[in-house]
Formats: C-alpha cells, sequence, structure tokens
C-alpha cells in the first residue's frame, strides 16, 4: 500500500514502480578524464567503490578529482526498480539512492582514503536526507564490493561514529551492503559529470569539520 508513505520510508519491493528490462539510453566517455563511463571490464589492476552521499552531481566532481581515480559514473543503486529513471528514483518509489561508482587505483590512492573523504564531505547521521535534500534517494551509503573493502568499511565507519559520539554530534546511519546485493544502474547520460557540463549547478558537499581521529 502507497497510502501514508512518505519520500522518507523505503518502498517493499511489491510497491515499487516496475521498471524496465534495459538500459534505453546511451552513455559517452568520461567528459574529463577520458575514461569509459559504462563498462563493466576494470582495468588489471584497479577496483571498485561505490558510495551514496547524498546528490551525486557533486559527489562525483569530488572523486573524478581524487589522484589515483581512472574513471567515475553516477547511477542508482540499493533499490528493486530494474534501470529507473532520475524521475522514477526521485519519486522515493525506486527505493535506490543516489550513488557514485568510482574505478581507482589502489597503489596510487586507498580505499581507505577514498572512505575517509566519503565520511568528511557529508554527514553520515541525516537517514533519509542530506541538508536540504530530502528523500530515500539521499540516504548514506556504502556498496563494498570484496571482504577486504568491507573490512575497512566497517572498521572506519566504527571509528568516524566514535569521533562524532565523543563530540555529542549524532549516531552514523551509513547503509553498508555488498554492491553485488545492492545492484547497480547507471544514470542518464545528463547527469554524468553534471558539474563539468554544468560549472554553476547546484553543489551540496563540503568539508565537515571533522576528522578522523590520529
Amino acid at each position: 500500500m502507497l497510502f501514508g508513505r512518505t519520500k522518507n520510508d523505503l518502498p517493499t519491493p511489491d510497491d515499487a514502480l516496475p521498471g524496465r528490462p534495459s538500459q534505453p539510453w546511451t552513455l559517452r566517455e568520461h567528459v574529463v578524464l577520458g575514461t569509459p563511463v559504462m563498462s563493466e571490464e576494470v582495468p588489471e589492476g584497479m577496483e571498485v567503490a561505490i558510495f551514496g552521499l547524498g546528490c551525486f552531481w557533486g559527489a562525483e566532481e569530488i572523486y573524478w578529482q581524487v589522484p589515483g581515480v581512472w574513471s567515475t559514473s553516477v547511477g542508482y543503486a540499493g533499490g528493486y526498480t530494474p534501470h529507473p529513471t532520475y524521475e522514477e528514483v526521485c519519486s522515493g518509489r525506486t527505493g535506490h539512492t543516489e550513488a557514485v561508482r568510482i574505478v581507482f587505483d589502489p597503489a596510487v590512492v586507498s580505499y581507505a582514503d577514498l572512505v575517509k573523504r566519503f565520511f568528511e564531505i557529508h554527514d553520515p547521521t541525516q537517514g533519509m536526507r542530506q541538508g536540504n535534500d530530502v528523500g530515500t534517494q539521499y540516504r548514506s551509503a556504502i556498496y563494498f564490493t570484496s571482504a577486504e573493502q568491507e573490512q575497512v568499511a566497517r572498521d572506519l565507519t566504527k571509528a568516524y561514529a566514535d569521533e562524532l559520539a565523543r563530540r555529542q554530534l549524532g549516531t552514523v546511519t551509513t547503509e553498508i551492503r555488498p554492491a553485488q546485493e545492492a545492484g547497480w544502474y547507471y544514470a542518464e547520460d545528463p547527469h554524468q559529470q553534471y558539474l563539468a557540463k554544468n560549472p554553476m549547478g547546484y553543489r551540496c558537499h563540503a568539508n565537515t569539520g571533522v576528522k578522523f581521529p590520529g
């Protein structure tokens, strides 16, 4: 039943929008890095990290500037609707959160450094929102792609949660799940590297001022 639901309530699988069997849009290469945007073939020696941290436009811009990041893309993860559109995700009826997918070289930048940056540029205590953006698609999430990533994500989440508790700044609500379980669907081409195409566009990420202890 959808009656009484708000955008802060995750839908059930039965309530979720049906979506579509395949992606109807084509993606171009990364307009900043010149690397493939839509490719499941990760170059040898590289890894994939997937994070949800509010509006994906600003999140992607921050990560494509990190040395060691080979490519970035934005999409939808953690929900039920296959190949959703942006409008469908924003309706709150797909279960997805906006996310950024990062292909990186661990010899240059570690997964731990990416996770630390994740926590330090958004507020992981807000639940189904990020600042003025309200809804399930703005929830904080880490979708790990290996057992090693899971351990790092959980250890650093605890360390950051302990630091927030010490400062009485709230409880971490970040969702941590396997990427394979969460799924991944690429967002439409206009959303890829949105802030490179629209330099005056909306940004909501900033340094929170809360660093990791030590």
